[in-house]
Parts: structure tokens; sequence; C-alpha cells
């Protein structure tokens, strides 16, 4: 059983990591030669320049100013400086909702803070409960509702204090969800022409014998859209263009390296084996093999780009279809196109950047047996994750693990080292185990065949809110119940086990605290550390770097990552609310993640990552409804709580709490969630009536006919264009950085819009007018 000093050993570690991980940035922020790394955002705006390519040598790499030093700390106020409309502009709407969720957590949880520990930690402190009743405690138990006599009347103040925080948290989401949908309406009412406004993805396009795909597309929206059908693009089958386009580009890596090492020394050719990872195979030059290699690679890139071009097995039922106005497109994602609701289905369409084209070939019919699948599999990825997360509470409760092994007794029983195993290693521990399980989760959405990258995202942060809450908090607590009070549930009789539960799951709240700290301080002071993209940078300028293109196309800026980012953020507001009532300790170290997340999220935000794609906070209702089931969650773990302290006169009181909390729910569900799920016609007819008056010759056909051409096709074109400038064979530095971006999205970055996600690309308003602009 962690005791205070536990804590405090803990806190000790992790303030001691964060402030290190915090005042390392503060420095290596300051070092000419990692400005691309902690301030890439700028650079893809065009707004910033290298300060490393001028003055002396020594000060290209280093930092002479001694006057910056004392003002290392500026990083923090400069980040909250940027007001919130400016955020929205510079950043996106996605990115400053993304920043409320930590400004909500500190407008919910800072009153009840004040609150409890007014009222509640005198009135939990005042017992000798805990003492009397031989179960193993700690001082922090003390100040929490475990301390409580069994049938005592003071339950009373914990059911009125838990109205007082539903009411108080629902009435903070309340005005958070008008607000942000208020955001909303105001960002796509404000925002400049995007591609999708115009656009919705047609899927399970009926065959006909005597049309093709195409023909039956434009056929069926001249007849049913007559007067706002304007163009449309059927999807094709490129997976595996992709694939050799992928390959392509790791071998002009390789090439580029090889290339570089025999610059440094052109004595001797830089040779490798052919076998796997180089490790066996018939010996040869390195550069003539890869040569060699990417030659071959593009022979077959043409013939597959030709392949799907013209064969009628590589178009897929389904297509983008653009209209002339956005209340056409409005009318058309929102309405039941035929007879059979099974056929011509329509869904707004993602912008170009947020659709991850490789999901868009795979058949209709099967996505329903993938989701199947894939249910089953978190299943049980849910259920056999116990074993580790047993593992790691088995660390938090030395007593159980004396009584099962008395040998260990000695050692564990140094207090340096008892410390040390209770109060930080079983958060460090479970922070290892959940490294992967985020990769393994966006992979099952990706199976799933979700067509955008926020959709992937979204599914992927659901279920690791529900994972978290099945494995750290579940699993954390029953396990960690039974080991530590392994000696009492043997002894005592069977009716007084839900007694003996009901003690020791707020005794819990230590593991959680030592969870927050790990996790939520040093994890976030690391955050902005960017420690690995800051090494794999220096590695390619290292190894892979010619040009300044180069340099460039080294930064790594990253993304909020929802998929991540979210539920981590949801499993403390659960946390939170769970023990805002049972054991108010636990909600300062909350209050201290919410605070320094807050300004190093919004700091990252500004200066660094560069978002993916933008669903104008589509993403909101997923926030509420979580925090809804975080707060129905504590209300019935507190009734349970109270059901086994003999408490059978104040419990009945809670029984109302769920079904209030449940119907403020519907209530929003049914005034706000439109705004994020629907496209008013009202907002559409009166954003094409300004864009009317503003722009009466807009030629909106050129702007749109080419928007939703599969990305790999513009690589592959972009490629084609350079064999023709290339005459000798040889590959060099520069046709390497080209192979590896999209010039024209990258042009457009330069003029402050998104550089292309990593699993898709980014918009062209028209092919044709990029090939025009790259021609020198």
């Amino acid at each position: 059983m962690a005791t205070l000093s536990d804590i405090g050993l803990s806190a000790a570690i992790n303030i001691l990591t964060a402030l290190i991980f915090l005042i390392a940035f503060a420095i290596l922020r300051l070092q000419p030669f990692n400005d691309r790394v902690y301030f890439p955002k700028w650079y893809l705006k065009g707004l910033r320049s290298s300060p490393a390519t001028s003055g002396a040598f020594v000060g290209k790499f280093i930092n002479l100013d001694y006057r910056s030093y004392i003002r290392f700390l500026n990083w923090m106020p400069d980040a909250l400086r940027m007001p919130e409309p400016e955020l929205i502009d510079h950043a996106g709407l996605d990115s400053a909702v993304y920043l409320r969720i930590y400004l909500l957590g500190l407008k919910i949880f800072v009153p009840i803070l004040l609150l409890t520990w007014a009222i509640l930690v005198p009135v939990n402190y005042t017992n000798k409960w805990l003492e009397d009743s031989k179960t193993t405690y700690s001082d922090i138990d003390k100040l929490s509702i475990s301390n409580i006599p069994q049938g005592s009347h003071r339950f009373y103040t914990h059911v009125v204090m838990a109205y007082v925080v539903t009411f108080w948290t629902c009435f903070a989401l309340k005005k958070e969800y008008e607000t942000i949908a208020n955001m909303r309406l105001h960002f796509m009412q404000s925002e400049k022409r995007r591609p999708d406004q115009f656009t919705v993805l047609v899927k399970n396009v009926p065959p006909d014998a005597d049309e093709s795909v195409s023909e039956a597309v434009e056929h069926f929206f001249l007849v049913n859209h007559p007067d706002n059908y304007l163009t449309h693009q059927v999807v094709l089958n490129a997976n595996k263009l992709a694939d050799l386009v992928e390959e392509k580009k790791s071998k002009q890596n390789w090439l580029v390296y090889y290339q570089n090492k025999h610059a440094r020394n052109q004595a001797k050719r830089p040779m490798m084996k052919t076998g796997f990872l180089g490790l066996w195979g018939e010996r040869v030059d390195a550069i003539e093999y890869h040569i060699s290699a990417i030659e071959k690679l593009k022979t077959e890139i043409a013939e597959e780009k030709e392949n799907v071009m013209n064969s009628p097995k590589a178009i897929m039922p389904a297509a983008f279809v653009s209209f002339k106005t956005r209340w056409g497109a409005a009318v058309a994602a929102q309405t039941q196109q035929a007879r059979n609701p099974t056929l011509w289905l329509t869904e707004w369409a993602p912008e170009p950047r947020d659709v991850f084209w490789p999901n868009l070939a795979i058949p209709y019919v099967s996505l329903t047996v993938r989701r199947l699948l894939m249910a089953v599999a978190f299943f049980f990825l849910t259920f056999f994750f116990i074993i580790p997360i047993a593992f790691v509470q088995s660390l938090a409760n030395i007593e159980g693990i004396e009584k099962a092994a008395p040998f260990l007794k000695p050692i564990i029983e140094v207090k340096t080292i008892k410390s040390f195993i209770q109060g930080f290693l079983p958060g460090i521990a479970l922070k290892i185990f959940l490294i992967l399980l985020p990769t393994i989760l966006m992979m099952m959405s990706k199976f799933e065949g979700f067509l955008c990258i926020s959709r992937l995202e979204r599914r992927s942060a659901s279920r690791y809110y529900l994972f978290n809450f099945v494995n750290v908090f579940l699993a954390s607590v029953i396990a960690g119940t039974v080991l530590e009070q392994l000696n009492t549930f043997i002894k005592e009789s069977v009716n007084q086990i839900p007694t003996i539960i009901g003690v020791a799951i707020p005794m819990k709240a230590t593991f959680f605290i030592t969870y927050i700290m790990v996790d939520g301080w040093s994890g976030t002071a690391g955050e902005i550390l960017r420690l690995k993209p800051l090494i794999i940078y220096h590695l390619k300028n290292f190894f892979l770097v010619k040009t300044e293109k180069d340099r460039e196309e080294a930064m790594d800026p990253g993304s909020i990552g929802f998929n991540t980012g979210e539920p981590q953020i949801q499993f403390y507001f659960l946390i939170g609310l769970i023990y805002a009532v049972v054991t108010p300790l636990l909600t300062p170290f909350i209050l201290v993640f919410f605070a320094l997340a807050y300004v190093v999220y919004r700091h990252q935000i500004i200066n660094v990552y560069n978002q993916e794609y933008e669903s104008s906070a589509a993403f909101w209702p997923d926030v509420h409804g979580r925090i809804i089931a975080a707060l129905i969650i504590s209300q019935l773990l507190l009734m349970g709580l109270l059901s086994t302290k003999a408490a059978a006169s104040s419990t009945p009181f809670l029984l109302a709490l769920p079904i209030m909390t449940i119907g403020f729910h519907m209530y929003c569900k049914g005034r706000f969630e439109p705004a994020f799920i629907r496209y008013p016609l009202q907002e559409a007819m009166m954003k094409d009536t300004l864009e009317r008056a503003r722009e009466p010759h807009l030629n909106l056909k050129g702007y749109l006919q080419n928007a939703y051409v599969p990305p790999i096709f513009k690589e592959a074109e972009s490629d084609s264009d350079e064999e023709d400038d290339d005459n000798d064979g040889e590959i060099s530095g520069k046709k390497w950085e080209k192979d590896n971006v999209l010039v024209a999205t990258k042009r457009q970055s330069r003029k402050n819009t998104p550089v292309p996600s990593k699993m898709s690309a980014g918009s062209s308003p028209n092919l044709q007018e990029i090939h025009e602009k790259d021609k020198p």
C-alpha cells in the first residue's frame, strides 16, 4: 500500500523528470541547428528562414547570445499570447477545439477541487473507521470515503457533493457544446472555398450491363439532380501502384544514402548484400544496384498506371460527385437517392487531404464482415491484456507479493526500494505496456474500411478509451483489490467480501496518482522535447540531405494525434470524476496535468504540428459523449460503494443522478449534434449567394474536376516529367527530392495551406494548373 512518502518520492521523480525535459527543450530550441525541429510549422508556411545560414561558423550551430538563455522560459507566455481567432486562422478549428478540451478540464475540476477540499476532506479525515477496521490502509486513505464508518449519516455529504459535481459538469458541458457548435458553423461559413464543400461520395453504384460506372454515375445525377450536377471522378483501385511507388521511394532513399557515403570517401565504392536486410546474399555495388532497381520499378509503375487507367476491373462502384453549389451538394449528401436504400449511398466527401485512399478499393459488401471481425479481435485484445495489467498491479501491491513470496521481503522492505516500486514503477510499467496499443488499434480501424483519416482516428480513439476503461481502470481496481486484501479475503466470511471491495476501491487512488504523474506530467513534458523527431531529423540531415529542399523534407512536424491524445485526456476526466467525491486528494494531480498539457500543446500547435486534415471539430460529439459516460460511471460506482457501506438511507438519493445525466445527454444530442453531422441548407444557400456576388464568373468545374484524383497518379506523373528531363540515367539528389514530395501541394503549403497527410495527400484544384506552375 503506497504511503504519502511513496507518493512524495514519485512526485519528486516525475517533477524532476518534467523539469529536465522542459529545461532541455528550452535550451535546445535556441540552437540554430535544431530550428527546423522546434519550429517546422513556420518553415512550412514560408514565414521563417534558417538562422544557421549566416554569421560566424560556430554561430551557425550554437546560439552564442547569452541574453537568450536568460529568457529561455519565454516560450510559456508566448504560447498563451496568441488569441483564439488568430489561432484558428493559423492552425485550424480542429486544433483550437482540441485545446479547449484541456480548458474544459480546468473549468470542471477547479471548482470541484475547492468544494471537495473545503467540505469532504474534513468530513473524511475526522473519523477513525480505518484504524478500527483492521484493513490495510495508508494515510492517503484516511482522507477518502473509506474512512467513514458503516451507516454513518456523513454519507449524505457525499451524496450532496455528487449532485453538485454532476450539475456543474453538465453546465460546463452544455456551455462548451453550444460554444463549439457556433464556432463550427461560423468557421464553415467564413472558410475559404474547399472541394469537399461541393462534393459527395457515392457508394454502392449498381452494375449496369449497358453502361460503365462512370457513365452510370453521370446519367443518374444528370437525371436526378439536373440543375446542380457538375462533374464526377470515379474511384480507382490503385493500391498496387501505390505499393510500387512506395518501394521506389525507399530505394531512392537508400540510393541517396550510398551516394552521400561515396561522396565522403570517393576512394571506396559502397558495397551491400542483396539478401534480407543486407544480412546475406550476393555482394554488389550499392549505387549501381539501386539505380538498376529504380529503373525497373519505373517501368513497372508505368505499366501498372496504364493498367489501372484502362482496366474495367480497377474501377470501383463508387465516385466523387461534385455539384455547382454547396446547396446542391448538401441536398445530395443528406437525402436518400434511390428507392432501394442500399444503392446509391451518398455522404459528404472528406476533404482531399482527409481521404484514406487505400480503403476506397474495399468492396462495400465486405465492410460489415470486416467490422464484425475487428469487434471480435478487439474483445480478445482487451481480454488478454488483463494479464500484463495484473502483473503491473502486483508491483503496486507489495503486501500481496510478500505473502506469496516471503523470501523477497528483506529486499522489498528496504525503504528506498519499496517507495520506488510502489510510487513509480507501476505507472512507468503500465506506460510501457501501452506503447504499442495505438498502432494496433489504428491497424484495426484501417482494416474495417473507414474512408477518411479523421474517421479512422475517431474510431481508434473510441476503442482506446474503452480499452483504458476496462484494462487500466477496472482491471487495476479489481486485480489490485484481490492482491491487496488477500489475507482479509481468506479469513473473512463470504458475506463480508463486498464490504472489503467497497473499502478497497477508493484505496486504488494511489495507483492512479502515480499513473497521472508518470503519464500526464513526465509524458507531457517529454512531448515538447520531441526527442525522437530530433534524432531522426539529424540522422536524415547527416545521411540524406544534399540541398535546402532536402533539409525541409527531413522535418517531421507531426500532428495532434487525435487517436491517442483525446483518449488520454478522457481517461483523466474519468479518473477525476470517479475520485472527485471518493478521494479528493487525487484532484490536484489532475489539475496539474490539464494546466501543463494546455501550455505544452498550445506551443506545439502554434510552432510544430501541421495538422493532416481539417474536420471542423467533427470530433466534439465524441468528446462530449465520453465525458457523459465518465460521469455516469462515477455515479454508478459511488452507488455501489455506498451500498457496501450500509448507507441504505442515503444511497437511494443517487438513483436520480444517472437518469438526469442521460436526459441531459439526449437534450444536447438533439440540440447541438446536428450541427456536427449535417450542413444546414440555409447556411449553404447563404454561402453560395455571397460567393456568386463576389465571383460571378468563377470556373468551378476547373476547380473541382481534378480535386479527387488519387494522389498516387500525381506522383507517378511527376515522376514521368522528371524522366523527360533526365537523359543520362543518373538519379541526382534533386531528383530524389522531387520524388519524395507532391510538388504542387508543397508549394501550396508555402501559401499557408497544410502539407499532405502521411497517409493520403493534399488536394489540388486543377492538375493542369499544377504542371503549368511547376514548369520553370
